[in-house]
Parts: structure tokens; C-alpha cells; sequence
């Protein structure tokens, strides 16, 4: 039924568990994973707080892309002890709902499964929510691991 499947992971503890959850799905359809991590655009914050320095901008630049890679080096761990085929890729954006659904259209996705963190009250509304973005906006079928 599945023949790739992305999941877009944080590195947090229930994104893991998506992780796992994505492996197992894989596993009995026989599909293929794509791991994505998305990285915020830092410099258009950098720039806005007024403190624009090149320095520390590719400092935080070199430490994110630091902690991608472990977070995808996790995914791809599963996916190998699983004896799934894994591919992995780091977006860089400001609307990382819309970096996941340009990735699963880019490498022809056909399920997301991703975490819902469960965001309640005025941080929910603040912060919104890159899962519910991800259903409103995205045509592929979206599994949601709480």
C-alpha cells in the first residue's frame, strides 16, 4: 500500500517513537523511509534582533546542521536494523510545514508519519501547531503517533 514514507523528525523523545512507528509500518508494507529534518532559517533572526555578526551566525548555522545529523543519523539507524531502505535530508526553512510537504512531493512520498508535541491552551495558538499545517495543507496521507 505505502511505498515511501517520510518522517520528519525534531530528535525529541516523541519524535523517536514516530521514528519507530515509521519502521514498523515499513517493514510490513515493504516501503522505503525518507527522514527529513527542518532547520530555521537563523540569520533573518539574527538580522531582525539587530545583532547581525557572520561569526556567530555560522556558529549556530554549524551547530544546528550538528544536530540534524544526529537526528537523522537516528533515523537511519532504524531504518538499517530494520533492514529498511533510508534516505535522509536536512531543509532549511522558516515554515518547516512547508519544507515536509515540499519533501514529500519531492521524493514522491505517499504517507507522513510524524508526532503531535499537544501544544493546549495560548501556546498552541502562539506557536501553532507544524502537524496540524502539515494536514491542512498537505494532500498525502498524514499518521499522527501521540
Amino acid at each position: 500500500m505505502f511505498t515511501n514514507i517520510l518522517i520528519p523528525t525534531d530528535g525529541s523523545e516523541l519524535s523517536q517513537r514516530a521514528v519507530r512507528k515509521a519502521v514498523e509500518l515499513a517493514k510490513v508494507h515493504g516501503a522505503r523511509l525518507t527522514g527529513v529534518h527542518v532547520i530555521p532559517d537563523y540569520h533573518l533572526l539574527i538580522a531582525y534582533e539587530g545583532a547581525f555578526d557572520p561569526v556567530t551566525e555560522e556558529r549556530i548555522e554549524e551547530e544546528a546542521k550538528a544536530r540534524a545529523e544526529s537526528y537523522l543519523a537516528f533515523v537511519r539507524t532504524c531504518a538499517r536494523d530494520a533492514g529498511i531502505e533510508c534516505e535522509t535530508v536536512c531543509e532549511t526553512s522558516d515554515h518547516p510545514y512547508d519544507a515536509i510537504l515540499k519533501t514529500a512531493g519531492a521524493r514522491k512520498c505517499d504517507l507522513i508519519v510524524m508526532t503531535s508535541h499537544g501544544r493546549k491552551g495560548l501556546a498552541a495558538v502562539l506557536l501553532g501547531s507544524e502537524t496540524r499545517k502539515v494536514l491542512t495543507h498537505g494532500k498525502v496521507p498524514v499518521l499522527v503517533v501521540r
